[in-house]
Order: structure tokens, then sequence, then C-alpha cells
């Protein structure tokens, strides 16, 4: 090993472990445990030491002799490089401690230390009731901190902390009662610090009037370190644009097919859209068992059509908690990558809130049907992302920078990928040809989705898309249900740069699979794909750098 790479490994770790220490709570969901037992300081004073920081390490990250590197090195470099520049863009022009109330939400840093078994009991209750007791001055901090905020994103403050409070008062004395405990020091005065600042932000509301929307160039930024990629927000949207155009003629040519009708007809996907939801009835009863199955015969298929080695990983489809019911039915909660505990993967499904009404939950039903749950389950699951993360788990790096700085344009990208992989290869829930269609319809009203999901963010955050656009588009372009718009419209208001993930992701995931076949055209899917995940979740751009296209 030469001195530049003996000096940059070094660094590398030295600036993981300060980027963690900063960060408690993701250290937690990363699985790395040494700091379960804080919440983050995202005091004035705080934020300003962690920026210098920041400068210090990219200077000397800029002081490597990097030609000295070898390739994984130099990628590593560059991974680092950008989370850090990342995190200071953050700290220091997004600047969100100072106005969204949503990042001063403890109950992520609680529902982590509840929800998989990491370390024993004990253990993990002591983290809990040290976390507890940091509550008070968190809050205060906070109200301290806030200034101007958005109404939307004080609204949905308000709502996370009530979901909060329930697992302060509930969650927590649930696992104290089946693990046999008392409970922890610090529920009391957690629950007033919760209450208390509830009351604030309700306070806040009248008078919270700062858009949601992000000015240009802050958007352009958060697009260059979300994306990892120098496309314009333009050149971006005009590609979102002619992808959903593309994808809207293929849905009336299978829909024509489904209905044995002309792709001319009136209302044609729109009708085929409807037969597909009434003969894939969903209820809150058999929405478990559906994605069980749907598991099992994407698992089989893959399986038995050889197109990516499947690694061993514990796999439980779960119900999804409450708190995070109502946005989308199925989620994979992976283990960390740097977690070293032996832990399952879970497949989170969802049953309506308890709290909607018949029509709320049938129209999220028709939205997510029986069909378009199987396609739903390659995505969270097989060959998704419980696959390529399972891969990503057994990648073997000099450093953890590549599981510290994943790359989520790649952990979506492949997601997306792999739904239209499995139908390319002909897969179908019921091996006949009108399902094959149907979920074949349903693969390509997702691919609208993501389109559509692209042009909202770009379109919302830079060019004052107004809420009656958003759902025009939505609902007839995309053909989604009005509630599923709805709570469309107010992630694209509360986030920015997430939502575009999927569709760079996929366009970039897909170009690297069909460069490789040309390249190596002798070589099975599975050669082919089994390379593609071999190196971690890196940006796109750098997996290209590690297999050498």
């Amino acid at each position: 090993m030469n001195d530049a790479t003996a000096q940059f490994r070094r660094l590398a770790e030295e600036s993981i472990d300060a980027a963690l220490e900063a960060d408690p709570v993701g250290a937690t969901w990363l699985g790395d445990h040494r700091f379960d037992d804080r919440l983050p300081d995202y005091s004035i004073e705080a934020r300003a030491s962690r920026s210098r920081q920041i400068d210090d390490q990219l200077t000397a990250i800029d002081a490597i002799d990097d030609v000295e590197l070898d390739v994984v090195d130099l990628v590593d470099l560059e991974i680092l490089r950008s989370r850090l520049q990342r995190e200071a863009f953050e700290i220091d022009e997004l600047t969100s401690a100072e106005w969204n109330p949503m990042e001063w939400n403890p109950g992520t840093a609680l529902h982590l230390l509840l929800s998989r078994d990491f370390a024993p009991w004990p253990e993990r209750l002591a983290s809990i009731q040290s976390r507890l007791s940091a509550i008070p001055e968190f809050l205060d901090t906070a109200r301290r901190s806030l200034d101007s905020m958005p109404h939307i994103h004080v609204e949905t403050a308000v709502g996370q902390l009530t979901g909060t409070r329930a697992v302060v008062t509930d969650a927590i004395a649930e696992q104290c009662a089946v693990n046999e405990t008392d409970l922890p020091a610090g529920v009391d005065a957690a629950v007033a610090a919760i209450d208390e600042h509830i009351a604030w932000l309700n306070e806040q509301l009248p008078v919270s009037t700062r858009s949601p929307r992000l000015n240009q160039r802050i958007y352009a930024g958060v697009l260059w370190h979300s994306l990892d990629d120098a496309t314009s927000a333009n050149h971006l949207l005009r590609d979102a644009e002619a992808h959903l155009d593309e994808v809207t003629g293929r849905m009336r040519e299978v829909a024509a097919e489904y209905l044995d009708e002309s792709v001319h007809a009136e209302r044609v996907v729109r009708r085929a859209l409807e037969r597909v939801a009434a003969e894939a009835v969903v209820t809150n009863e058999t929405v478990l068992p559906l994605v069980r199955d749907a598991l099992e015969h994407a698992s089989a298929f893959v399986r038995d059509r050889e197109l990516v080695s499947i690694p061993q990983q514990d796999t439980e489809v779960i119900e999804m908690p409450e708190i995070h019911r109502g946005v989308a039915v199925a989620y994979c909660d992976a283990p960390g990558p740097l977690e070293e505990a032996s832990v399952p993967t879970y497949v989170a499904v969802s049953p309506t809130p308890a709290s909607w009404d018949q029509e709320q939950v049938a129209s999220f039903y028709r939205e997510y049907n029986a069909t378009l749950l199987h396609d739903l389950t390659i995505h969270e699951a097989m060959p998704g992302h419980v696959l390529q993360l399972a891969h990503a788990a057994q990648a073997q790096t000099p450093t953890r920078v590549r599981r510290f700085g994943f790359s989520g344009v790649f952990v979506e990208g492949w997601a997306v990928y792999a739904e239209e992989l499995l139908l390319d290869n002909g897969y179908d829930p019921e091996d006949s040809a009108q399902s094959a269609l149907a979920i074949r319809l349903q693969q390509l009203k997702m691919q609208a989705r993501m389109a559509i999901n692209t042009i909202l963010d770009i379109r919302v955050h830079s060019m004052e898309m107004s809420e009656d656009e958003a759902l025009q588009l939505m609902t007839f372009r995309g053909f989604q249900e009005e509630g599923e718009a709805i709570g469309k419209w107010r992630r694209a208001l509360l986030t920015a740069g997430q939502l575009p993930t999927y569709f760079v992701g996929y366009q970039a995931v897909r170009s690297i699979a069909n460069d490789l076949r040309v390249v190596h055209p002798d070589w099975s899917d599975r050669q082919v794909h089994d390379l593609m995940l071999s190196h971690g979740s890196p940006a796109p751009r750098h997996l290209r750098t590690l297999i050498g296209m």
C-alpha cells in the first residue's frame, strides 16, 4: 500500500466517524450503534462547528495525491467528497434546521431502537432512556432555532409528533411489558415536552407563511447533491416529459389488447385499469397474504430463470406500524449497511389507517390492487430492494465509504429496472395472457408515475406549478386515484430532490445493463446482474468506473 492510499483510507475512516457522531440517529439507522444514547445537536453553534469540520476534511481530501490511488480507492474518494459536500450544502445553504420543524422530531430516534433486535433489550432500553431524557432540551432548542416556517411543514410536523407521542406512551410500554422490565425514567418529562412543542407549533400555524418551494438556485443545488449527477433541471424535465409520452403511448397499446379494443377507443387506458382493479380486489385482511404469495412467486421466477444470484437473507413480511401507514402500501426495511448484528430484512405491508373512512380505503386499494401488489413486491423485495441490498451487504470494500455514502439513485434505479426485467422475461401472477397484460399495464403505470414524480419535483420547486396543474397531471396523465395524487402533491411540497431519483436511477441502471450485454454478448443475465451488484450501492457513474465502462 502506497502513502497516498494509506493517507486516504485513514482520512476516510476518521471522516466517517465524525459524520456518524454528528448525526447519531443517522448512525443508528446505518447500523453503527456507538451513539445510540444521543440525539443530534442542531443548535446554531453545533452546525457552525460541523461546517468547519467538513471544510477541514474536504481540504485534507484535496491534498491527497489521487493519481497514486487505484480505481477502487479513487472512486471511494469521490464518493466521500460528494457526501461531505452534500452535508456542507445542507448546513450552509439549505439550512432546514431553521425553517423545517419536521427535522426536529425525536420519533425516529426512538423507533429505530424499538424496531430491531440488534442488541439485547436491556442495552437498547438504556439507550432509549438516554434519548428520552434528551427530548426536553432538544425540543427547547428547536423552538429557539426555528424561524419562518411553511404552513404545510408545521401541519405535518404536528401530525408526526402526535405519532412520536404514541411511541413514547404506548410502544415503549408494550416492549417493556413483553420483556418484563420497568418503564424507563424520563417518559413523563418527554411526553410533557412533546405536548408543549405541539402546542407551540399549533400557535405558529397562523403565521407560518414561508413558501415550501425552494428557489431555483437552492433547488439546483439540492438536485445536484441528491442525484450526484450534473444533469440540469431543464434537461431532466425534457427527458421525463418525453418518457411520459412514450409510456402513455405504450399503455394505450397494452390497454387496447387487454380489452380487445382499438387503441383509439374512448378512455381505453382508464377503463382497462378500472377492470384490473375490479378483478384484483384487496382488503385489509388479504393485503399481507397477497404480498407473501407475490414474494414467493417472484423468488421462484428469479431462481428458475437464473436472472441474478439470490443471497441468503432472512426476509419477513410484517404488518406496517400504524405511525407509518397511509402513504405507501409497502416498503423494504433492511438492516443498515453498517449493521454487524444478524437481523432480518422486513417487507412492511400496510393495511389502511384505522381512522380512514370506507371511501378512503376503497380508493387506496383501487390504486394498490392485487396486480399492482405483484409489481410492487418485485420493486420492494425480489429482485428489487431486498435482493440488491443483500448483495451490497456482501460487497468487499477497503473502507466503509460505500456503505456510508450509498447512492439512493442506484438503489431506486435497480428496483425500477427489476420490475421491467421480470416482465420482459415473461413474469405474470397467474400464468395467463390476460394476467401478463394486466401486470404490464400496472408496471407502465408505475413508469408513468416515476416520470411524473420527476416533473412534479422540478416544476413545483423551480417553476411555480400549481396544485390544480399537479393534480391534473397525476390523475389524467398518470391515471392515479385522487387520494394518491393529493398525497404526492403534499410530498412534492415537503421534500425536494428525492422524487427524481427513481427516474434518473432507472435510466442509468438500464443503460449500464444494456452496455454490458453489448460488450459481453455471451454473458447470461445472471453474469451481467451479479457484476452490477457486486460493488455495493455506488452512484451509477461510479459503478461504470468500477466495472471498467
